[in-house]
């Protein structure tokens, strides 16, 4: 007789399903035997958020670089950065000696007149007239469109500079009176600044007179340049030009110091031109260094321009009279100075400069110019020669109104 056992409850207790809390992961059991695992929410929402947070960074590393990318190319097809115009203020600009597009682009960049070097090389290369630009200085304006600040320099009639030549073998005095004529600056001002030679940087073997010293050459004369500064920035050209012919150098070649060389130059600049210049400058040696029984002047140099620039009078004088010639002063190398004068007479230039650092080869004591319109130069070993030549100048005279 078999047993019979009733159904348990599923709601009781005392049945064989233990009680399990909502959040339990224990196995539940049911009728039967039967064995399910419940499923684990938590470790399964977990898993999928970390699987959308990293193919969010995965995008948005994608998308920061196409984006990159893009702004990359885009920046180099792009048309450089450039300011629309017209500009405001005023900026004083200079173009400087030797300064080509890119570095005017650079300094209008730097002064803030455009916007981008780049966009003013574009404007440089674009205009047709940006090789004439001219040295000097121009009013700007700040912020300008590139086109229009370059066209602005292309017109030389934007040029604030005033432009001063002093040419070759001037003197000191006729220097302050180009440079007055010149500029705004009344002859008083540059003769002022003179005074001062320490401002303008001459050298001490100068002894604090220019003459000779200024350099012949043509200045362009800023709007905020001074006197002090125009007068400095032609003794630099000076040093510019001693240094281009090894001044230094050559004096301790030729045993002199570098003021007599300075002084020989411009004795040179006063009696020659063009090739006779060499010859001059081996007159002038073989004269200071020459024997009086070979020809010599016994350290005389008997040029008649040092006599001249004693006596105050206008350099290229006509001939001078016994009583020039016999009036001493330190500078008459007639009568009573042997060796040079005490310093330059005069301004010379680089062939002058250039031929007293290096004289020709020659025996010659004497020279003559026997023509004045030409300028044609003879020269002599002896005064027998030279006699010769003054006779063909004499006759030269006669027909001639340039004596």
């Amino acid at each position: 007789m078999s047993e019979h056992h009733p159904e348990p409850d599923l709601h009781d207790d005392s049945g064989l399903l233990p009680r399990v809390d909502e959040h339990d992961e224990a196995p539940t059991y049911v009728a039967g035997g039967a064995r399910r695992a419940r499923k684990k929410r938590g470790r399964g929402a977990s898993g999928c958020l970390a699987v959308l947070v990293a193919l969010g960074v995965v995008a948005g590393l994608l998308y920061f670089g196409v984006t990159a990318g893009l702004d990359k190319i885009k920046e180099q097809f792009a048309d450089p950065e450039d300011y629309p115009g017209p500009g405001t203020g005023s900026v004083t600009f200079e173009v400087a000696s030797g300064d080509n597009g890119s570095a005017i682009c650079r300094n209008l960049e730097s002064e803030g007149v455009v916007a981008s070097v780049d966009a003013c090389v574009s404007a440089v290369n674009g205009n047709p007239e940006s090789g004439s630009i001219q040295v000097g200085f121009y009013e700007l304006q700040q912020e300008m469109a590139s086109a229009d600040a370059v066209a602005r320099l292309v017109d030389p009639a934007n040029l604030l500079t005033s432009r001063v030549t002093v040419r070759e073998g001037l003197r000191l005095t006729e220097i302050v009176d180009a440079l007055a004529e010149g500029t705004e600056f009344p002859a008083r001002a540059y003769q002022r600044a003179l005074r001062n030679p320490a401002a303008l940087g001459l050298p001490e073997e100068a002894g604090g007179n220019a003459e000779g010293y200024l350099f012949p050459a043509t200045y362009d004369i800023g709007p905020d340049d001074k006197p002090v500064d125009i007068l400095k920035r032609m003794v630099d050209r000076w040093k510019q030009a001693a240094e281009d012919a090894d001044l230094q150098g050559a004096a301790e070649r030729l045993g002199y110091t570098t003021h007599e060389l300075m002084t020989i130059a411009s004795l040179i600049e006063a009696e020659g031109r063009g090739d006779d210049m060499p010859k001059i400058s081996r007159v002038i040696y073989n004269r200071l260094e020459g024997p009086g029984d070979k020809g010599g002047t016994n350290g005389k140099l008997q040029i008649d321009a040092t006599v001249a620039y004693g006596l105050g009078l206008s350099p290229g004088s006509t001939e001078l009279t016994r009583e020039q010639l016999d009036t001493p002063t330190p500078y008459n190398t007639r009568l009573n100075v042997v060796g040079l004068p005490p310093g330059p007479i005069e301004a010379p230039g680089d062939a002058a400069i250039k031929a007293a650092v290096e004289p020709a080869d020659g025996p010659w004591y004497y020279y003559v110019t026997v023509d004045l319109a030409t300028g044609e130069t003879r020269f002599y070993e002896d005064y027998d020669g030279f006699l010769d030549g003054q006779a063909q100048y004499k006759e030269y005279c006669e027909t001639s109104d340039r004596c």
